[in-house]
């Protein structure tokens, strides 16, 4: 098992700057603001919890998340949320508890199959519908479930992303209810990663799979990504209020027991004030929307503008852009033939970190990329600050100079040779 792809590429980035290089930092998923102050202070505040505290974690900080759900339209009890460092763990003991194989939209964050594998288990990938992201095609879906089993394989869970990393779209309506049927008839339990569901940036009804299959769906969200504090890790899962769920949990309270012990206790404090929405850290997620999608706009009409493919951005800080259309220009002048080759081009010759297609478990004869552009957002926590609160803010200068930059490299990147 290698390195995570997205952090070998934040690796990547910090080796460059050492050694002076040019870099335009495209690739590494961090959300890219500062931490909110009242956060910092109440963390401050925990710092002498130092023991160990209850596995599925405090009550104040369950009651909180509950409470987190209950508002976005989920009624949750404290019962059904258990914390943990991270929801990155709480994924992995989860494929443990649940055993048998994993199924995953393709493309498809890099650690879902990376953790399946771990497991011992190769994930059965299935394309998503047309246009889509973060959620399996369900006829799709159907029809690989129905030819594994008969080759003698055992799916058992389906994981999905709302909105998707790495495409930033949002699953429709239909395909998650869609999705949700057919898991019933299947059996299959499903795992919702909506760790950026308050990161959509059109209002409007969010197609939350416990919605139309609350017996069977373990809902998964963190602080990493809308309060931007991916390195304090600390996440939370909602299980189902039915025999599954309550047979699921136990099982991964068991596990997370000789895992993790418990979350850090300074930690939970802090997210138990952040899942209470208060008016303060509620407006802050607001302008980190306003932020997040209106640099991703920019960044994918800057590809867009060169001749790539480029769905439109709906959710997150990630942009997927498709250089197909490019693939005579790109082959002739520098022999790529992969989304690996691509993205190799890019940091070789221009300085720009992003990540190929295939690493999402996209076809590795593809020439898509995830890009993520919280990378251009200042590099002070000044200019990133005034960034947040700018009422446009890709006009502001030092993010203006990176897309036109990144606009300039990408001209040289597909010019005729």
């Amino acid at each position: 098992m290698t390195v995570s792809a997205t952090l070998a590429a934040n690796e990547a980035i910090a080796a460059r700057r050492a050694a002076g290089l040019e870099v335009l930092a495209l690739g590494f998923g961090e959300a890219g603001i500062p931490v909110h102050p009242l956060l910092r202070q109440r963390l401050a505040q925990a710092a002498g919890e130092i023991a160990y505290g209850p596995v599925a974690g405090i009550d104040a900080a369950r009651e909180a998340a509950a409470g987190y759900w209950t508002r976005r339209g989920l009624p949750t009890e404290a019962g059904h949320v258990l914390l943990g460092p991270g929801s990155k763990p709480i994924l992995f003991a989860l494929l443990h508890a649940v055993g048998g194989d994993v199924v995953l939209p393709a493309p498809a964050w890099v650690s879902y199959a990376a953790q399946s594998q771990l497991l011992g288990r190769e994930p059965i990938r299935v394309p998503v519908p047309v246009g889509e992201g973060g959620v399996p095609d369900a006829e799709a879906m159907d029809a690989a479930v129905r030819a594994a089993r008969a080759a003698g394989r055992d799916p058992r869970v389906v994981v999905v992303t709302l909105p998707d990393n790495p495409t930033g779209r949002l699953a429709s309506e239909r395909s998650v209810k869609a999705l949700c049927e057919t898991a019933r008839e299947l059996d299959l339990l499903i795992v919702a990663d909506e760790i950026y569901r308050d990161l959509v940036f059109e209002e409007g009804p969010f197609p939350s799979p416990a919605a139309w299959a609350p017996e069977r769906t373990v809902t998964t969200t963190s602080l990493s990504k809308n309060y931007a504090l991916g390195g304090w890790r600390v996440g939370a899962a909602r299980f189902p209020d039915s025999p599954m769920g309550t047979r699921l949990l136990e099982s991964v309270r068991g596990t997370a027991s000789e895992l993790w012990s418990s979350t850090p206790m300074p930690m939970q404090h802090a997210a138990a004030y952040a899942w209470g929405d208060p008016p303060e850290l509620v407006e802050r997620v607001a302008a980190a929307r306003r932020l997040h999608g209106s640099v991703a706009r920019a960044v994918a009409g800057t590809f867009a503008s060169v001749g790539c493919t480029v769905p439109a951005p709906q959710g997150g800080f990630y942009v997927w852009p498709d250089f197909a259309p490019l693939r005579g220009a790109l082959a002739e002048r520098w022999g790529v033939a992969t989304s690996a080759d691509l993205a190799r081009v890019l940091l070789d010759e221009f300085g720009v970190v992003v990540l190929p297609g295939s690493a999402f478990g996209d076809d590795p004869a593809s020439l898509t990329l995830r890009v993520a552009v919280t990378g251009i957002y200042g590099v002070s926590d000044s200019e990133r600050l005034a960034a947040l609160v700018a009422p446009e803010p890709a006009a502001m200068p030092w993010i203006a100079e990176s897309l036109e930059g990144l606009r300039d490299k990408l001209a040289a990147l597909v010019a005729a040779p």
